[in-house]
């Protein structure tokens, strides 16, 4: 049985995920090309449109992470931290994965997810 402790936490880190996902958002929609560049890629138009159909996607996870955290059950908070602490590492994969020399701000970036998922460990593992 998941202890309170851990169930807290876990809302306390899916509400700070809401926060930095909901500004990646806003940079993917608002300066695609900027971030693409970032990242050490060729930008272009259809990249750019990509970028900007990631950022509204993130516009929704950013959202229903803040609610989970703000109003989920415990077991769907639970549920939701599983979910995150594998999607957190896999965004850490991907990104240190561009086919580009490995950028400050991809690898930056590629931490951030890392940072998110052992705080995921974390908090799932509290008693």
């Amino acid at each position: 049985m998941t202890k309170p402790r851990s169930i807290a936490a876990i809302r306390k880190v899916l509400a700070a995920g809401s926060l930095v996902f909901g500004l990646s958002a806003i940079a993917l929609i608002a300066v695609p090309g900027i971030f693409n560049q970032l990242l050490g890629l060729q930008t272009s138009a259809d990249l750019e449109w990509a970028m900007r159909m990631i950022g509204i996607t993130l516009v929704a996870l950013s959202g229903n992470m803040y609610s989970v955290s703000r109003h989920g059950t415990d077991k769907a908070v639970l549920f939701s931290g599983r979910l995150m602490l594998f999607s957190a590492a896999g965004l850490g994969v991907i990104t240190l994965t561009i086919y580009t020399s490995g950028s400050w701000f991809a690898q930056a970036y590629a931490m951030v997810g890392f940072g998110f998922s052992a705080a995921y460990a974390w908090a799932l593992a509290r008693k």
